[in-house]
C-alpha cells in the first residue's frame, strides 16, 4: 500500500483466497504512521526463506505478525530466520495464538514484543514508541480496546485484487455473550454492535465496487433480531443473481420476524454456519453451553424445508465426557435434520480457552504441535480418535461434497453413524489412505465396499452410482461398468462448487 515502508503488517493465510481482516483494521487505525506502513500477506504453503526475502526487500524497521493456530508452525520458522538474517528488525506478534501468556508457543521467546487482544490502538502506540527510540518496560503488552464507534473501519483497504479473487470478511458486531468453554469467545464479556448506519454505508460501497460474496464473521449474527433483519433487508433491496451471504447463526433463536425475511431470499444466496457441537445435555452443561436442543432441531428443520439457504452445521468430537456411542447419537439426530453439510470437528486445545480446566479430570490429551488436536480422553482411546478422523475425511468427500446425493441415503439407511463408520473403516482398509483419492477411484472404492461389506446387490447399487457419476461429469466409465477392468484411475477434477451440488 506504499513503497516507503518502515512498518510491515504481515501474516500467513491458510489459502490465497483468504484475507487478513485484522491487519486491515490495524492499518486503518495507524494514523500518521499509515503512510509508512504496508500490508504484506503470504500463505502457509510458501517457503519461509522466500517469505523472509520478500519481507526484507521492503527494508522495514518493524514487522508485525498475526499468529493463529493454522500458521504458528510456519511463522515460527519465518521469524527464526528473520532473527538470524536481520536481527535489527523489531518483531511484534499478535493474535489468539500468542495472547495468553504464560500459555504461549516457543515463538514468543524469539520475538521482541507480544500484544494480546485487540491491536488497533496498541500496535500504533508501540510502533510510535519504538520509532522514537523508546523501549517499553515489558515484552508482553495488554491490548487496549476502543469503543467500536471510535474505530476507523477497514473496508476501503480491500484492494481491487482482493475483491476479484478473495473472500471479503465483514463484521457487524464483536464479541459473544455465550460462554462455551471450547471457544475463545467464552472470554468475551458481551457482544457489541458497530454503529449500523456507518456499517451499512461501508457495505454499500463494497457492493458498488463489485463485492458479491460477503462473509460475516460475527459470532452470533442473529443475537439482536432487529439488527439482523435490518442488515438482511439491506441486502434484499440490492439483491443480484450472484450475491452470496455467509452468516453464523445461533441455532435456537429464529423468531417469526426473522423467518419471514429469510423466506424472501432466492435459493443459493445464503449460507448459514450453525454450531450444534453436541446434543448431549450433560456435556452442554459441563462446557457451559446454553442451547435449547428442541428449538435448535426445529429451526434447522424449518430452514431446510422453507428456505433456499445452504446449512453448514458443526459437531465436535472429543468433548469432555463424550464417547464414541454418545457422539453417534448426536450425529444421527443431526443427519435426520438433513443439513447440506455436517462439519465433523475434532476438539482442539485453544490457548486460553476455559475448556482446559477439564484436562485432568477427563484425561484430555492433545497433540503438542499445532493444531493441538485431541488424541485421547478418559472415555475415547487413541484408536477410536483415529477412526473418527478418517470418518470426518470420508464424510467430507462423500456427503459434504454433494457428489453422492443419490447413493448417500443407501449408505446411511436407518443407522447413519454406525453404517458410515463401517464404510469409513472399510474404505481406509481398501485404499490405505484418506488423501489423494481421485474422484473416479472413489466411485470404484464405494462400489467395492457397498457390494462386498454391505452386501448390496450390484444391480440395485449401480443406478444410484450412475446418477452421481453423471452429475460429476467424469470422463470414461468406472471399472465396475467396464467389461475389461482397468487399474488406471483418471485424475479429472472435481464437480461443481459444493454449495451448488446440494439440492
Amino acid at each position: 500500500m506504499t513503497s516507503d515502508t518502515t512498518i510491515i503488517l504481515s501474516t500467513l493465510n491458510a489459502r490465497y483466497m483468504h484475507t487478513a481482516f485484522g491487519l486491515r483494521y490495524i492499518y486503518a487505525n495507524m494514523g500518521a504512521l499509515q503512510a509508512s506502513t504496508n500490508i504484506v500477506e503470504f500463505t502457509i504453503q510458501e517457503s519461509p526463506i522466500n517469505i523472509v526475502e520478500q519481507l526484507l526487500l521492503h527494508k522495514p524497521k518493524i514487522i508485525g505478525f498475526s499468529v493463529y493456530i493454522w500458521n504458528v508452525v510456519e511463522l515460527s520458522k519465518t521469524v527464526a530466520m528473520l532473527k538470524q538474517i536481520a536481527p535489527e528488525v523489531i518483531i511484534i506478534l499478535g493474535g489468539p495464538e500468542v495472547s495468553h501468556n504464560p500459555d504461549s508457543p516457543a515463538l514468543t521467546e524469539i520475538a521482541d514484543y507480544i500484544i494480546s487482544g485487540p491491536g488497533e490502538v496498541s500496535v500504533t502506540a508501540l510502533c510510535k514508541q519504538l520509532l522514537a527510540g523508546e523501549k517499553p518496560n515489558q515484552k508482553f503488552i495488554e491490548g487496549e480496546s476502543l469503543p467500536l464507534d471510535q474505530l476507523i473501519l477497514p473496508y476501503q483497504y480491500y484492494s481491487d485484487d482482493d475483491i476479484k479473487n478473495r473472500l471479503i470478511y465483514v463484521e457487524a458486531s464483536r464479541g459473544c455473550p455465550f460462554k462455551c468453554e471450547f471457544c475463545l469467545s467464552a472470554l468475551d464479556k458481551t457482544s457489541t454492535a458497530f454503529p449500523l448506519v456507518d456499517f451499512l454505508a461501508e457495505m454499500d460501497k463494497l457492493l458498488q465496487r463489485g463485492v458479491r460474496n460477503f462473509k460475516f464473521i460475527d459470532r452470533t449474527f442473529n443475537l439482536k433480531i432487529s439488527t439482523t433483519v435490518t442488515i438482511l433487508e439491506f441486502f434484499l433491496d440490492r439483491m443480484t443473481d450472484d450475491l452470496y451471504l455467509h452468516f453464523e447463526l445461533v441455532p435456537d433463536n429464529l423468531p417469526e420476524k426473522l423467518k419471514e425475511v429469510l423466506q424472501r431470499f432466492p435459493e443459493h444466496s445464503l449460507q448459514f454456519e450453525i454450531g450444534v457441537q453436541t446434543f448431549d445435555p450433560e456435556i452442554q452443561t459441563r462446557i457451559s453451553r446454553r442451547q435449547n436442543n428442541d428449538k435448535s432441531k426445529a429451526n434447522i428443520r424449518w430452514l431446510r424445508e422453507n428456505t433456499g439457504a445452504h446449512l453448514h452445521t458443526d459437531l465436535i468430537f472429543g468433548l469432555p465426557g463424550d464417547t464414541l456411542e454418545n457422539f453417534g447419537h448426536s450425529f444421527d439426530q443431526l443427519v435426520a435434520l438433513k443439513p447440506q453439510e455436517i462439519q465433523m470437528g475434532i476438539l482442539k486445545r485453544l490457548r486460553g480457552a476455559p475448556l482446559n480446566r477439564h484436562n485432568d479430570n477427563f484425561d484430555l490429551r492433545f497433540n503438542p504441535d499445532a493444531p493441538y488436536n485431541i488424541l485421547s480422553t478418559k472415555d475415547i482411546e487413541f484408536a477410536s480418535m483415529q477412526r473418527i478422523n478418517r470418518f470426518a475425511r470420508f464424510w467430507d468427500m462423500i456427503a459434504n461434497s454433494g457428489r453422492f446425493a443419490e447413493t448417500l441415503p443407501l449408505i446411511l439407511a436407518e443407522q447413519p453413524f454406525e453404517r458410515f463408520l463401517k464404510l469409513s473403516d472399510a474404505l481406509y482398509q481398501l485404499a490405505g489412505s484418506t488423501w489423494k483419492i481421485a474422484l473416479k477411484r472413489l466411485f470404484e472404492l464405494l462400489y467395492t465396499v457397498l457390494t462386498t461389506d454391505f452386501k448390496i446387490e450390484s444391480e440395485q447399487l449401480k443406478p444410484f452410482l450412475a446418477v452421481d457419476y453423471a452429475c460429476a461429469k467424469l470422463k470414461g466409465l468406472p471399472s465396475y461398468e467396464q467389461t475389461a477392468v482397468s487399474n488406471k484411475v483418471s485424475k479429472i477434477g472435481i464437480a461443481n462448487k459444493r454449495q451448488r451440488s446440494h439440492q
